[in-house]
Parts: C-alpha cells; structure tokens; sequence
C-alpha cells in the first residue's frame, strides 16, 4: 500500500473539476486534484521514490513498489515553455516525499492566462486500486490524498 500526499497547499476538488478532457475523464488514470494557493511554492514529491520524468511543469515519482505518481503544475502550462518555473531536482534523483522538486507561482500562471489547478494522478492504476480518495476540502503540502494498493 502506497499512501500519496499532497505536493502543496490548496483545495482538492478531484480530477472531474479539472478543466481539461484528458484529466478529468481520467484518461491519464484515477486521482484527484489541487487548486493551489495563489503564492510562489515548491512542489514537493508525492512519495518516496525516483523521479523518471521531470519538466518545470510536471514530474513523475516512482515508488518501490513501481507505483508511478504524476504532479502536473496547472493545465496547458507546457506552454509556457518553463518560464515561471525552476526545477530544483533532477530526472534520476532518488527523493524522499515532501522533498521539494519544483518552484513555482500559481498566481502568475493564473496570470498567463492558464489554469493553476493540479493534477496528482496514479499512473497506470485502475479506479478500484486506490481508497481514501481526498476529492474536497483544504489541504497542506504532505497531507493525505489518497492510498493506492
């Protein structure tokens, strides 16, 4: 069982409120969602693990059980080809959960005319495999969202 805590402080509102198709219809796979607070922040890691995949507006973390956890900073930022955004990891790097990974402003990709909400999504997991699931309220950076088994 894999517990996955929230990389920053915000809302879950659950991967529906998501303001994007391919998130919302969890194509990408189940999870919930943060909207963020509207100050600079560092995105931690999710869990333990090694990072496999790392851009300035998403990263990917690997547990020992090879369980992968996608954060994507905001909807459409990719297009903001990194500006806003300094990567304090690297692909590779072994971290340790609420490690900071990345820093950014959500206000100012709010300002970039992009969405700050954020996607923490269970790769290659079906619905049923995770339990616990935090679709609401206020959340801390390390907070619970949900378990994966």
């Amino acid at each position: 069982m894999t517990t996955v805590t929230s990389p920053l402080a915000g809302r879950a509102i659950g991967l529906a409120a998501v303001p994007d198709p391919v998130f919302s219809g969890a194509m990408v796979g189940p999870g919930t969602a943060i909207d963020p607070v509207r100050e600079p922040s560092e995105a931690v890691a999710p869990v333990d693990g090694v990072i496999v995949s790392l851009h300035p507006h998403a990263f990917v973390v690997v547990d020992e059980q090879g369980h992968g956890v996608l954060v994507h900073l905001g909807i459409d930022t990719v297009q903001l080809n990194g500006e806003g955004f300094e990567l304090l990891a690297n692909k590779g790097d072994t971290v340790t959960r609420g490690q900071a990974v990345v820093r950014w402003d959500p206000a100012a990709v709010e300002a970039a005319g992009k969405s700050p909400v954020c996607p923490v999504v269970a790769l290659e997991a079906t619905a049923d495999s995770l339990s616990d699931l935090r679709d609401n309220g206020d959340v801390k950076a390390g907070d619970s969202l949900f378990a994966w088994k």
